[in-house]
């Protein structure tokens, strides 16, 4: 199951399962779990555990260090669940400190020559296409889509079931079930998202209730807040809204509000 010209380090601890590639390099601290396949020229590192049935194709990096200055060489970790695709070059870094990691949840989708950076959190069901950046410390949750050549600033958060349009870039959060566009803008919800997802012709009707009164009017955000909290009670809806409530950075706007 590991090819001749592989070089896996005697102390790695992998799953007699596992498949290893031609040139590909496991260092020391890695575990893998069953079922997973690593391609050729596949480089996994760090202290980067892997759960099962994850595929890393040709030239991944997988658990290298942060780019980060104030890293001193500490045995940072990385943690990726199940089922993950890793497309070609994919890159992911592993924590810049010890006291947390870089996690990767389970059944998420990165596509080629797209990063991750140190202390990034990835929930479930995530797909990012190819050449999308994302900075350290970025939190994406369940079922986001980042479309190709995206750029997320570092501490940004993506909302649940969020959308970022080919080319887009944020530094602000992005709220759940929204789209992103263009530089920090939002132009609607993510309404195909929310019908894949299961969510009813009710629910996504008071969900653009809930996004016009909030984005949509123009006015003071905090007082839009209030009012929605009076009148929007629902658990999905509740998710929105405590997402605006969290926010430390700031929140994405509709753009087109100054169109």
């Amino acid at each position: 199951m590991i090819h001749s010209t592989a070089i896996v380090h005697p102390r790695a601890q992998l799953d007699a399962t596992v498949e290893v590639g031609p040139y590909a390099v496991i260092d020391e601290h890695v575990v893998i779990g069953p079922g997973c396949v690593i391609g050729p020229h596949a480089h996994l590192t760090g202290h980067t555990r892997i759960g099962s049935h994850n595929r890393f194709h040709t030239g991944c990096v997988i658990g290298d260090a942060p780019q980060d200055l104030k890293y001193g060489g500490e045995p940072t970790g990385l943690l990726i669940g199940d089922h993950n695709v890793f497309r070609e070059h994919v890159t992911v870094h592993r924590a810049n400190k010890i006291t947390e990691a870089t996690t990767i949840g389970s059944h998420n989708f990165l596509m080629a020559h797209c990063h991750v950076g140190h202390n990034a959190r990835l929930a479930n069901h995530i797909i990012i296409a190819n050449g999308a950046l994302l900075a350290g410390h970025v939190i994406v949750n369940d079922r986001v889509f980042i479309s190709g050549n995206c750029l997320v600033h570092q501490f940004v958060r993506l909302g649940t079931l969020a959308l970022m349009q080919g080319g887009s870039a944020i530094s602000q959060d992005l709220p759940p079930y929204t789209i992103a566009r263009g530089d920090n803008g939002i132009c609607g919800l993510n309404l195909v998202g929310l019908r894949r997802a299961g969510f009813t012709a009710e629910q996504r009707l008071r969900l653009k209730r809930l996004y016009r009164l909030l984005f949509g009017g123009g006015g003071q955000l905090q007082t839009a807040l209030a009012q929605a909290e009076r009148e929007f009670t629902h658990d999905v809806e509740r998710v929105l809204l405590d997402f605006v409530k969290s926010s430390q950075r700031g929140l994405c706007r509709d753009s087109r509000q100054n169109t």
